[in-house]
């Protein structure tokens, strides 16, 4: 299988071509930084793309969904969108766009961070009447995005298991108010290297569940990005993501 690989030269970039093997080749890459010799051509845009490809994947930033979306439909290949903190236009983008390409996007492409959503809804329904929902999440001091997509995606997935409405809190600072049961707390911290972390908080009264995942490698993302690759071979029209990948190898 022949990739190309958006924000090639970027941390996560990166990683996905160091951990291209076997069937598997990187054929082309775009970055707007371009400083390195890399084993296949790096171009400035999608648009100067030459070689032909089976998937495209976006390791790049939200604000190329466009673009990306626009040189998937051209070279009439599925798309891998493996890139966080998406406006609201531009989710609304990539769902019109499923409707005529096939396209595949998660918050996180770690298959341990999908079992924990997983695991968070079993709790959340066995335990949401009496205990309050809080999430932690810890990134290095160079992501942009606040919250983590992989903690909104652990708040939508909580609440989906949840009668009711309830919302997603960033900063308790500016109301002084006790909290209230319809309340997902969502904490971010930033420093250092720190790849990812992500706890939830099940705190009850007199006793306190915790769910955690950390990543230990970029290579963690990189080979669910690469799995996520594979799998949308051939896939027809319409919009994929991680648990339409667990099922296929479970």
């Amino acid at each position: 299988m022949k990739v190309i690989i958006n924000g090639a030269n970027g941390k996560l970039g990166r990683a996905v071509a160091e951990c291209a093997k076997g069937d598997i080749t990187p054929v082309a890459g775009v970055d707007v930084i371009n400083n390195e010799e890399r084993s296949f051509p790096v171009y400035g845009s999608l648009s100067e793309i030459k070689e032909k490809a089976d998937v495209i994947i976006d390791c790049s930033s939200h604000c190329a969904a466009r673009d990306l979306l626009k040189s998937a439909e051209t070279m009439s290949v599925p798309a891998v969108i493996a890139t966080t903190g998406h406006t609201e236009e531009e989710k609304a983008l990539i769902a019109e766009a499923s409707r005529n390409q096939p396209i595949f996007m998660s918050a996180n492409m770690s298959l341990g961070i999908n079992l924990l959503a997983e695991l968070s809804q079993t709790a959340a329904e066995l335990l949401y009447k009496s205990f309050d929902v809080e999430i932690v999440e810890s990134h290095h001091n160079e992501k942009a995005d606040a919250p983590s997509g992989t903690a909104l995606m652990l708040a939508d997935a909580i609440k989906s298991k949840l009668p009711g409405t309830y919302v997603n809190v960033y900063d308790r600072t500016k109301e002084k108010i006790p909290r209230e049961k319809t309340e997902i707390g969502i904490h971010s911290v930033r420093g250092g290297t720190i790849f990812g972390e992500h706890e939830i908080i099940f705190a009850g009264r007199g006793e306190v569940v915790r769910l955690s995942h950390s990543a230990l490698s970029r290579s963690v993302f990189a080979e669910g990005i690469l799995a996520a690759a594979l799998f949308m071979q051939g896939k027809p029209a319409g919009f994929y993501n991680m648990k339409d990948l667990i099922k296929s190898v479970t």
